[in-house]
Formats: structure tokens, C-alpha cells, sequence
């Protein structure tokens, strides 16, 4: 079968930064119709991987070779514009208006205001000094999707997004026959969207056809054989170092190739992989029934209504998401409530016991002078993990990743990542007994995210999050405010993935004179009215069972194909595209199978 060439081809591609490899000797391509997410944690090059393939960067050896004429698309994490173009400029940058004829043109002006109604920018006579730099993340996506390149790049595209636009966002690229390349840290993104996962990490490049979930069965095994080589190399290597240390100094030729032999072991049996750290019970300060009450409080700004009359009193060890659009008011709640902005009218009472941690969207404000050990140990020697055990400053920021010669760096020279990493752990390290956290999960890897719910999870404290970051807020919080903008917020008994079942199977206005819940306490109990589905219905129904089971094995044969090594490249491309076609049909059938098992 004759073979097709990729659409990308990398050859032992290796970067340094100063005497730090980030990575060496990586090789892989990537075929039509293939949806790739690369996933590695903060500092070891993602962004400098991503800036060599768009050509903005070059590599200290290697190469990367495009099929010819291919375009490409390249979605920066901080994307540069000349402030002086307007909104509409901006989005139509690389088009070359100029070089196409008035209806094309016109054909690609208005797909770029449609992909900016949908990222909510609406004004595109706006200047870009005007814009925040969320907004002008989101000109630049829209820029970059309206130019429909061969392969896509895209460096963080969930960032500055709310929940509505990454849901509609996931949805169109799962959907797109483009080939893309992305860093995210999103993992129901990358479940969704990927087909192909690739993992930088200790300087090597793994590749894993299939999904997020996938990626995460196949890397454990991965880990497992590994640390598996490492615990015989290292009961062979104490058998071989008893030999070394009895043996004369002058060997023969058998004994030289047994030393020679031994060093090898001996830099095996010293690796380790230490996937699954031990989870970190913290000591947080008492915390007492009275935590705070908001006392119909009302906030605007102009026309811009935040909160109106709002009531609600906080339960002890509660887990409270806060989600909604941008712009509907979420950080100024938080602000609100911690004294940092005052209330037009009502108040917030807070318990005399409450000890507040808040963790900010803003930069950090510490001196990025000092180096991160320095840093931290100003703040405390020892933290406090209870019943007389406790950590010295450097072994606690180790469990968050910072290696020794990382604790000698100053702050100024860490990745954004890293230094949000910094800044999360001089918030816990304080001991506070109720933790408001703004948008934690910006920049933050998803090893960071693993470690950050697992402390969430033990927290023996309140908790406030505000997060567009489903996965994250379903393993952390126990039920949500929702904000709906102009001063309507709902409070919801549940996750963030059972408030989107939930509202997917609310009956439309016009199929129902039940009003929707009102953003008001009590919580509102979800109940659904009664109803019987008719013969054409129940048709439906079944039908539907049974063509959902024909996708779901088709997709699961797709899937331990492409883990295989024995398709061809053609064959690769093929199922590739195939895929992202089955999970948008899967999710269609999918949401009608759950509305009508409603009434079945």
C-alpha cells in the first residue's frame, strides 16, 4: 500500500536554555485529520517546542520539514498585535483582504465575526489598546480559526475563555476535519477533542494514539514497567558494588567489561519516577459554625449589575464553585467578600474564627528578586501538617514540584507556570481555614492540578472556587453559585458536569409553563414533570440505544487500532478523521438518548 508522506515531520529535535535541556533528540510526525495534544509539565518546553514548529524559534540541532504548501495556522499563548488595528483588523490580520476578490472577502469577514459573537467580542471598531489581554487572546483565535489552515497550532486556546465559549470551542474543533497541534491543560478538552496524546517528559518525547483517558491507562503502565527496571537494576547493582569493592584493582579483560557493565547499572538503578506522590495532609487553623453570612447585599458599576439584594449563609467545611460567563461579576464577588471592594448596600458577616487564604488572578506581588527558597522560608520555617508532624520550607515546596536546584532559582527567571505554582504554595503554607481561589488552574500543569485536588479534597476547611475548569471543579466542589448576569445568581446542589445534565434536560419554554429555578435560596429542587413518550418516541428511543452501541464499539476499534504499530500512514489519516466524526454523532444520539430515558 503506497504510503503518505505527514503533514509534519520532526527529526532529533533538541533545545537548551542556558545549560538546561529541555528536550533532546525528539522525533515524531503527524498525519491529516489527526487531533494531537501535547502535555508536559510547566518549564520543560512545551511553548518552546510549539514556537520551533511555527517557525518563531530555532531548534540547537534537528529539523522540521512541512509537506509543501502546506498552511499553517499558530495560536500564541501571548498573542502580539500592533495596538494602533482595530478589533476587525485584527481578526482578518492573515487574510490578505487585499488578494482576494469582494466576494471572498466578504465570505471571510463575516465567518470572523460569527467565531467573535461566539468568543463574545462584539464591538469590532474597538482599538486593541482597549482590549484586555483575555480579549486579545480571543481576536487572535478568532483570527487563526477564520483562516481554516491545513494544521492548527494552538498554545493554551481555553485560557481566558468562560465555560460557554470552551464548550462551544471544544465542540467546533472536535468536529473540524483540520489538523491540530495543542497545549492545554483542559482534560475534559483533551478527552474530547484528541485522538493522539504526546507526553514530553524528562527530556524524551511518548507518543499514545488514543485519548486523555487512554493516555492516562497507558502512562501508569508505563511508569509501573519503568519504576519495575529501576527496583532490579538496584538489587542487582548492591550484588555488583559488593563484587566492585572485593575485586583487585588489576582485572582482566572480562573483569573490565564487568565494570564498564556495573556503571551502566549503577546510572539505572539511581533513576526513579515518582508519579504518585504521598497526598499532603496540611494542619488548617480551627474553624468554628459561624463562617459568613451575606446579608442582601447589592453591587454595581454603572449599568453593570453584579449582585441584587443577595442573600446566602456559608455552612462550615462547605466546597463552593462559582461559575458564569466573563464580565457576570464572579471576582468582584470574591472581593466582596474578603473586604477588598466594598457593597453598595448590605454587608458580609464573617466568623471571628475564618483565617482566609486567597489565591488571586493577579501577578504575584512578591519580590521576583529573591530566589523561591528565600521566599518562602520569610514566610514560614516549618508548615504545620498536625499531630506533631511537620515539613521544612524546602520539603514542602518539593511536593509541588520544585526540585533543589529549582529552590536556588530566583523567581524572576521561573515559567508563568511556575511562578502561579510559587504563588499557590505561599497561600497554603499559612495554614488558613477557608481558601477563595480566583482562576487557580491558570498556567497550572496538570500534575500541579492532580496535587491541588487531592489537597482540596482533604481540606478540612471552606472553600470558594471560581474556575472555568470543569474537571477541576467537579473533583472539588459539592455544589455551585451560578452567575447569570445582571444580578441573577442560581444556586445549584451538585458538580459542575451534573449542573450541564441537569439543564440539558430542562424542558424548552414553549414544551412546559414550569418556571425555571430562580436564583434564590432555598436551593432549588430539580424535579421534572411527568410525561409518557409516544410509539414514534419509543421507536426512537430504542433505535437510539442500539446505533449508540454500533458507535461505541466502531470508536473502540478506532481506538486500539491507532494504539497499535501496524497501520500505515494512510490508514492512520483515515481513522483519524474518522474519529472526531464518531464522538460529535456519539454526543448528538448520546444527549437525545438522555432526554427521552427521562420519560421512558
Amino acid at each position: 500500500m503506497a504510503q503518505v508522506n505527514p503533514f509534519l515531520q520532526v527529526s532529533q529535535l533538541t533545545r537548551s536554555v542556558g545549560d538546561r535541556v529541555l528536550f533532546h533528540d525528539v522525533s515524531f510526525g503527524i498525519a491529516e485529520g489527526q487531533h494531537v495534544g501535547l502535555i508536559a509539565q510547566n518549564g520543560t518546553g512545551k511553548t518552546s517546542l510549539l514556537n520551533i514548529l511555527a517557525g518563531k524559534d530555532s531548534p540547537d540541532s534537528g529539523s522540521v520539514v512541512y509537506r509543501k504548501d502546506l498552511r499553517v495556522g499558530y495560536l500564541e499563548q501571548m498573542p502580539r498585535y500592533p495596538m494602533e488595528m482595530t478589533v476587525r483588523e485584527a481578526a482578518n490580520w492573515h487574510l490578505r483582504l487585499a488578494e482576494m476578490d469582494d466576494e471572498k472577502a466578504l465570505e471571510h469577514e463575516i465567518r470572523s465575526s460569527q467565531i467573535l459573537t461566539k468568543l463574545k467580542i462584539t464591538d469590532l471598531d474597538q482599538p486593541l489598546s482597549q482590549l484586555s489581554g483575555g480579549q486579545l487572546k480571543r481576536v487572535a483565535l478568532a483570527n487563526v480559526l477564520t483562516t481554516e489552515p491545513d494544521l492548527l497550532i494552538l498554545d493554551e486556546p481555553t485560557n481566558h475563555l468562560d465555560l460557554e465559549m470552551i464548550e462551544w470551542l471544544e465542540k467546533y474543533l472536535s468536529r473540524s476535519s483540520m489538523t491540530l497541534l495543542m497545549v492545554t491543560h483542559d482534560r475534559y478538552f483533551l478527552d474530547r477533542v484528541c485522538s493522539v496524546i504526546m507526553e514530553l517528559d524528562n527530556e524524551t518525547l511518548y507518543t499514545y494514539r488514543g485519548n486523555y483517558s487512554y493516555y492516562l491507562e497507558k502512562r501508569q503502565e508505563r511508569v509501573d514497567a519503568f519504576n519495575s527496571r529501576v527496583a532490579k537494576a538496584q538489587n542487582l547493582y548492591r550484588t555488583e558494588l559488593d563484587w566492585m569493592r572485593r575485586m583487585p584493582q588489576a582485572r582482566g579483560h572480562k573483569a573490565r567489561y564487568r565494570e564498564e557493565a556495573f556503571y551502566e547499572l549503577e546510572k539505572m538503578a539511581r533513576q526513579r519516577m515518582e508519579e504518585r506522590r504521598m497526598r499532603l495532609h496540611v494542619k488548617s487553623a480551627y474553624i468554628g459554625s459561624k463562617i459568613f453570612e451575606a446579608e442582601y447585599v447589592s453591587k454595581r458599576f454603572d449599568d453593570l449589575v453584579i449582585l441584587r439584594d443577595f442573600y446566602y449563609n456559608f455552612s462550615r467545611f462547605e466546597k463552593m464553585g462559582i461559575v458564569g460567563a466573563n464580565g457576570t461579576g464572579k471576582s468582584t464577588f470574591v472581593k466582596l467578600l474578603l473586604g477588598l471592594e466594598p457593597p453598595d448596600s448590605g454587608r458580609f458577616v464573617v466568623g471571628d474564627t475564618v483565617r482566609f487564604g486567597y489565591f488571586s488572578q493577579d501577578s504575584m506581588p512578591v519580590d521576583t528578586q529573591k530566589r523561591v527558597i528565600d521566599l518562602v522560608r520569610e514566610r514560614a520555617e516549618y508548615v504545620d501538617l498536625g499531630g506533631g508532624r511537620h515539613l521544612t520550607a524546602m520539603q514542602f515546596l518539593q511536593h509541588f514540584m520544585f526540585t533543589p536546584e529549582q529552590q536556588q532559582n530566583y523567581v524572576y527567571k521561573l515559567s508563568g507556570g511556575e511562578q502561579r505554582r510559587l504563588q499557590l504554595c505561599l497561600v497554603l503554607m499559612q495554614s488558613p481555614n477557608f481558601l477563595v481561589l480566583d482562576e487557580p488552574t491558570n498556567d497550572l500543569d496538570i500534575l500541579s492540578l492532580q496535587i491541588l485536588e487531592e489537597y482540596l479534597q482533604d481540606f478540612s476547611g471552606c472553600v470558594i472556587v471560581v474556575s472555568h475548569d470543569r474537571y477541576f471543579m467537579d473533583k472539588v466542589v459539592d455544589h455551585l453559585l451560578v452567575f447569570k448576569g445582571d444580578g441573577e445568581i442560581q444556586d445549584f446542589p451538585g458538580n459542575y458536569s451534573q449542573f450541564r445534565e441537569w439543564q440539558r434536560l430542562q424542558p424548552r419554554p414553549q414544551e412546559s409553563a414550569t418556571p425555571s429555578p430562580k436564583a434564590a435560596n432555598p436551593r432549588p429542587r430539580v424535579e421534572q414533570p411527568k410525561k409518557r413518550l409516544s410509539y414514534n418516541e419509543r421507536r426512537e428511543f430504542e433505535k437510539l440505544g442500539q446505533e449508540i452501541e454500533q458507535l461505541e464499539a466502531e470508536k473502540k476499534d478506532i481506538v486500539e487500532a491507532l494504539s497499535g504499530a501496524t497501520l500505515s500512514v494512510e490508514e492512520i489519516t483515515e481513522k483519524s478523521k474518522r474519529l472526531p466524526q464518531l464522538e460529535a454523532e456519539l454526543d448528538e444520539k448520546s444527549m437525545r438518548w438522555l432526554e427521552l430515558s427521562e420519560w421512558a
